[in-house]
């Protein structure tokens, strides 16, 4: 998931760009800010992968507040004047859209981040701190302990996994879904797709191949069914 901000002086904009990030999958709203110099706080206190940043702005402009950061998230401006779109380019920017901005000029820009940003050679995982029962593993810029019997249900997404648990929200960690199935123990956690791994232990409703958790539906696919029905098979009564 992308963690993304929103800079821009006009209401209307900030709450397009809300509803665009909202239907977008792979896109995370985690602020947004009428000005560039509300957003710096923001900035140096939490994660931010990509930032849409409108150019006119009254104060500090957006190509100015870009330039002024050393190593930033990448950037996708937004502006309503066409002449500054080679000057956003010069500042290593991925896109540009001018407005007014349809979703399908956004999906565009957007899918431009997720190329990059999944690209990227270095990122490099965080590391895993187990004990008998729990672990400690780090997201964002906290270290954080997760009881084994917390944990309902974990999503794989690339480079990050997000982490379900019971009465808490969920956590994201930067790391793959393969290296937790690595820790986890083997008899209370099973991978049932490519992007899913279960608890075990929290199942309570199986239908039509997916296992239900609330509203949410996870799938069982082809390659892990086997080990699936096995594991239902010595759980039924006989």
């Amino acid at each position: 998931m992308i963690r993304c901000i929103t800079i821009d002086d006009e209401p209307l904009a900030l709450k397009q760009m809300a509803a665009y990030i909202d239907k977008t999958p792979f896109l995370e709203l985690s602020g947004q800010f009428d000005s560039a110099l509300n957003a710096m706080t923001y900035l140096t206190e939490n994660r931010v992968d990509l930032m849409f940043v409108d150019i006119n702005m009254p104060d500090l402009s957006g190509m100015d507040f870009v330039k002024t950061l050393s190593d930033g998230p990448k950037v996708i401006f937004t502006t309503a004047y066409s002449e500054y779109a080679l000057e956003g380019f010069k500042v290593n920017a991925v896109d540009y859209m001018l407005k007014p901005i349809s979703y399908a000029d956004f999906l565009k820009a957007a899918s431009k981040a997720q190329e990059l940003y999944f690209s990227t050679p270095d990122v490099q995982e965080e590391t895993i701190d187990l004990g008998d029962d729990f672990l400690f593993i780090k997201s964002e810029y906290k270290v954080i302990r997760i009881n084994y019997n917390d944990i309902r249900y974990i999503e794989g997404m690339r480079e990050y996994v997000r982490i379900y648990l019971d009465n808490a929200p969920p956590v994201m960690a930067l790391m793959s879904i393969k290296k937790l199935v690595e820790h986890l123990p083997a008899n209370d956690f099973m991978r049932v797709h490519r992007s899913f791994m279960v608890n075990l232990n929290k199942i309570s409703i199986i239908e039509r191949n997916r296992i239900v958790f609330d509203k949410t539906y996870i799938p069982i696919s082809d390659q892990y069914k086997p080990a699936f029905q096995e594991f239902l098979d010595k759980k039924f009564l006989k």
